[in-house]
């Protein structure tokens, strides 16, 4: 990474590139909480309006920051409409920012000022908040450098994509844009960070520096096929998730649960007992035979666990 100066026009400038599906409100309030940042660099905004209509009004509105917008002329979905606010991207640094998410005070500086202390890095995160109906909290890694072997472990939830800046050079020259063979670009955000700490371990700021919605509002909320699809995918791009008998267990635990809320018992007993072998406490498994043996529904599981900021 380039020396950044921490004074005057010397800091680096970030595009913010959100794409976003008929979130008017939570939209603007997302723009409004970049446009409040205390950043002293160049801050603008690319908004992509994926699937919908380009609301050509809205770089017009007073929301703190410049804003363009643009239709997703890529592939339907998360992958395609952030890579169209990436390649038209003008910032030093991009930003990503899920248009019902907030970042809160101090989120871009903080992170600037880390990766200028880390020569050789070029991706950083923060933690987060997660806030479900009446709860929020807080969710923190309990470190400040994320390796690769700490991904293949683990998903770091905290890690969420609305917390990610990286050198836009270097995300579209070394690290590559976002895959959008993904099946419904979902966990494009675990892909890419492995793709990311693969070159160099990520940045990251332990502090929580973003909102993070949970719940209804998630376009994955329901959508089983598709996530079965992608963690099938994630398993053949990322053979090397088999090399952690913490993090292969994780994700046959999930793939179990997908199979479960399909209502397809024999495989979610299948992929739960292989779980299991490789992490006999992997909780997904036992929620999947739970639920493939109907004893609780996939939304039970879900509340229960978004009570507490996690999930599947």
């Amino acid at each position: 990474m380039a020396d950044l100066e921490t004074t005057g026009d010397d800091w680096p400038s970030v595009t913010v590139v959100i794409p976003t599906r008929d979130r008017p409100e939570q939209l603007r309030a997302a723009i409004a909480a970049i446009g409040a940042q205390d950043y002293p660099g160049p801050v603008d905004v690319r908004v992509v309006f994926d699937q919908v209509p380009v609301d050509t009004g809205l770089p017009r509105e007073d929301l703190g920051v410049p804003v363009a917008v643009m239709p997703n002329e890529r592939t339907a979905g998360l992958c395609g409409g952030r890579n169209t606010g990436i390649l038209t991207s003008r910032g030093d640094f991009v930003a990503f920012c899920d248009d019902d998410d907030i970042w809160l005070d101090g989120k871009l500086r903080a992170q600037v000022a880390a990766l200028r202390s880390s020569p050789g890095s070029s991706f950083a995160s923060t933690s987060i908040f997660v806030e479900y109906k009446d709860s929020r909290t807080a969710r923190l890694a309990g470190k400040t450098t994320v390796t690769h072997a700490d991904l293949l472990r683990s998903r770091m939830t905290m890690l969420h994509s609305s917390t990610f800046l990286a050198e836009r050079r270097t995300l579209v020259d070394t690290i590559g844009l976002l895959d959008e063979g993904i099946p419904g670009s979902m966990c494009e955000d675990w892909d890419i960070l492995l793709r990311a700490s693969a070159v160099a371990p990520i940045v990251h700021v332990d502090q929580p520096l973003v909102r993070v919605l949970w719940g209804q509002t998630s376009f994955f909320a329901r959508r089983w096929e598709t996530k079965l699809q992608a963690h099938l995918w994630m398993l053949e791009h990322h053979p090397d998730i088999w090399t952690s008998r913490i993090g292969a267990g994780r994700l046959l635990g999930q793939i179990a649960f997908d199979h479960a809320a399909l209502g397809q018992k024999r495989a979610a007993v299948s992929y739960a007992s292989q779980a299991l072998r490789r992490n006999p406490r992997e909780h997904r498994a036992v929620f999947a035979v739970l639920v493939a043996a109907r004893l609780m529904k996939p939304s039970q599981v879900l509340a229960l666990l978004h009570r507490y900021g996690r999930g599947i």
